[in-house]
């Protein structure tokens, strides 16, 4: 935490101190107020809305719904407003709301001591939950109270973990490392025919491996070598971790690596970000793609990785092409430009609350997505 940066505030007449910890790189507040159980609401939305970020020193629960009752007044103007189309201007101003509204709720700030502990009445205990999230502290330091919250939130799902039928078994993804909570791509992989190549050369890559569940599916349906890649060290261990558990550490390399390892393979799987747009956080970088970089990073390096007579396996929603960020044209002319042919194309219908959730600006785009699987070889 030496690394991070210093906020400084005036509370009891002096001036105070303290390092600021943000895994969403949100940058450090300039002004800080000290406020307590005696702030109204009202009040402190006006002035979280001008800029001013609110250090809280009562009770902790209160901040809780302090929170609550910013988020209320914060998601007013967009539970008004309803897309009757999708379209890439929709969405930009989706985006600018969700980024306005997390600058707010971001602004409710909370003291930690160097034990990762809350010095606050009625604090829970999130010691193990920063500890894998920030790692060792050697100082007290100060987060947002929202920021808390989606951690403590990861750090429940890495202990429960997420159920797939075609491993039987549960995922546990780590802070930081994308949650497959939207399975149903991972039914296309494990019911998709594999090439028959791999009869001979039972050799696999999965690129960008997060969590290690595709390497998972594809070491359960026979591969005898796997390598999974991913640039993150989180990931890598995360994936590490959940083979292991699954029994197929033996089955699976891991490389830290920008997309393809080092030779050929089978069969090349890849679910890169489905939105080409900038992520507005490190923790974004596995839903946008800005300019589709991985995409087709991942697209024009098959030709070089596959074994003749492999396939490359695309995991692909249709959601840019609804909210007009990507057309299928562009999409095909992508594949054509990288010597690649679409073998053949299954689709399946994606069923995570959002898609009925018709307050949702994005609804309409959200109600007509496919996500793809695309089998592509070398032309």
């Amino acid at each position: 935490m030496n690394n991070y940066p210093v906020i400084h505030w005036h509370e009891a007449g002096e001036e105070r101190s303290a390092r600021w910890c943000s895994e969403k790189a949100m940058p450090p507040p300039k002004r800080v107020l000290v406020i307590d159980d005696r702030m109204t609401a009202e009040a402190a939305y006006r002035l979280v809305c001008e800029g001013t970020a609110l250090l809280w020193r009562g009770d902790f629960q209160n901040a809780r719904q302090l929170l609550q009752a910013l988020a209320r007044r914060a998601d007013k103007k967009r539970l008004a407003h309803k897309a009757t189309s999708p379209s890439a201007e929709i969405f930009h101003l989706h985006r600018q709301a969700q980024s306005q509204r997390a600058r707010i709720l971001g602004s409710l700030l909370i003291p930690f001591s160097a034990d990762h502990s809350i010095p606050l009445s009625r604090a829970p205990d999130v010691r193990l939950a920063c500890l894998e999230a920030y790692g060792p502290a050697t100082e007290a330091y100060i987060a947002s109270l929202r920021e808390l919250q989606g951690l403590i939130g990861a750090f429940e799902w890495r202990k429960k973990g997420i159920p797939f039928p075609a491993l039987d078994a549960r995922i546990h993804p780590h802070y930081g490392v994308f949650a497959p909570i939207r399975s149903e791509y991972v039914g296309l992989i494990a019911d998709a025919p594999l090439p028959r190549l791999v009869s001979t050369q039972s050799v696999a890559f999965d690129i960008g491996t997060g969590t290690g569940i595709l390497a998972a599916v594809l070491a359960r349906r026979g591969i005898q070598r796997i390598v999974a890649t991913d640039q993150d060290l989180r990931a890598i261990n995360c994936a590490r971790e959940n083979l292991a558990r699954l029994g197929l550490a033996n089955r699976v390399d891991l490389v830290q690596t920008n997309l393809f390892p080092q030779g050929q393979a089978a069969l090349i799987v890849c679910n890169p970000p489905w939105i080409p747009a900038r992520p507005s956080s490190p923790l974004e970088h596995a839903i946008f793609d800005p300019d589709s970089r991985m995409l087709r990073g991942f697209l024009h390096g098959l030709g070089a990785h596959l074994a003749p007579g492999g396939e490359g396996w695309l995991i692909l929603s249709d959601l840019a092409e609804y909210l007009g960020l990507r057309t299928r044209a562009e999409l095909l002319a992508e594949i054509d430009a990288a010597g690649l042919k679409i073998l053949s194309k299954s689709d399946v219908t994606p069923h995570h609350p959002r898609v009925a959730d018709s307050r949702d600006p994005l609804h309409a785009a959200r109600a007509a997505e496919l996500t793809s699987l695309w089998r592509l070889a070398v032309k």
